[in-house]
């Protein structure tokens, strides 16, 4: 990079141990049809030749900056250090066995200048094997209200690593934490959504390669205990309901278990000033409830026990609601 000027995207990419791909992941992001950019690579205390592949692309790149960490932190403080050390209006997350495609950086960076409400814009990921053959997509909602839906429910709302945000929003809604992988994801989510609207686009714009070493899918309980802490925590810092119970039904909202109509009631006041909550938090705005009420009363109807679906069916068709 010419000089000491300022580029507008900061990519920051945390490696650990990932000289296996780590070349791939390189190139993907030195390859964008977007060039002004700074690409922060922290080894995060190596025991492998993945600061040798590092120092060779610094050679032969003056986009390419490397910090080198001397023990293992973690992913969470790693990234921390690179946008604490970055220049960029925007920051672009990456991971170091992963592959951005070319229109990555351009893509999301169009949006987020046309879309000037929005501070955090992730998109869907294809999952590609050890040699980049395609195995599946993930599809992530597009708007932020299912964006807040979904965190509720702890199901996938965006893909961590192919993320672009703008830089205040990591300032205003605060670093990430040290959580099992990929929760520490959904804890800086349901920071943000508080502080800026989040949106996925339709467009496929990243690989994310799927092998044995991948920590996503490790520990499964353990990741399963950490999102759920993070919900109670969330639900309790915006002043919303966050007994057992409360906690136990809105699980349910996925799994379709049936309800008697004296807790369907209760769920439905529940759910209400939970919403209340998330308004007066601005992870939500008024405009946004229907749309959530709409997919929460279909949930709700699928828990309905079969005799009061029918009922319900029986009333819309004869009175219109």
């Amino acid at each position: 990079m010419a000089g000491n000027r300022v580029p507008l995207v900061s990519v920051v990419m945390p490696v650990y141990n990932g000289e296996k791909y780590l070349a791939e992941a390189i190139d993907s992001i030195l390859g964008q049809t977007f060039a002004d950019f700074e690409f922060i690579i922290v080894d995060d205390g190596s025991q492998d030749g993945s600061a040798e592949i590092i120092r060779e692309y610094l050679r032969r790149d003056g986009r390419v900056r490397l910090i080198q960490l001397e023990t293992n932190g973690g992913q969470a403080d790693a990234q921390n250090r690179a946008i604490a050390e970055s220049r960029g209006e925007y920051i672009a997350l990456m991971d170091c066995d992963d592959v951005s495609l070319p229109g990555r950086l351009q893509t999301k960076l169009d949006f987020l200048q046309s879309h000037p409400e929005l501070g955090l814009l992730g998109a869907r990921v294809q999952f590609v094997d050890q040699d980049l053959q395609h195995v599946s997509a993930k599809d992530y909602p597009l708007r932020h209200a299912e964006i807040v839906l979904r965190l509720l429910m702890l199901d996938a709302a965006m893909s961590g690593a192919a993320v672009m945000m703008r830089r205040e929003v990591w300032e205003q809604a605060g670093p990430f934490e040290r959580w099992p992988m990929s929760t520490q994801d959904t804890d800086f989510y349901t920071r943000a959504v508080s502080k800026t609207r989040c949106a996925n686009l339709p467009e496929r714009l990243y690989l994310y390669r799927q092998h044995g070493n991948n920590m996503s899918g490790k520990n499964v309980p353990r990741r399963i205990d950490a999102a759920q802490t993070i919900r109670r925590r969330w639900l309790q810092r915006v002043g919303a309901e966050a007994t057992p119970d409360f906690i136990d039904r809105l699980d349910w909202l996925s799994t379709g278990i049936k309800l008697d109509w004296r807790e369907r009631r209760m769920f439905r006041r529940e759910i209400r000033r939970l919403l209340d909550a998330l308004v007066a938090s601005q992870a939500l705005v008024a405009n946004d409830l229907p749309l959530i009420n709409a997919e929460l009363n279909r949930r709700l109807e699928a828990m309905t026990p079969r005799r009061w679906q029918m009922l319900l069916h029986w009333r819309r068709h004869h009175f219109g609601r």
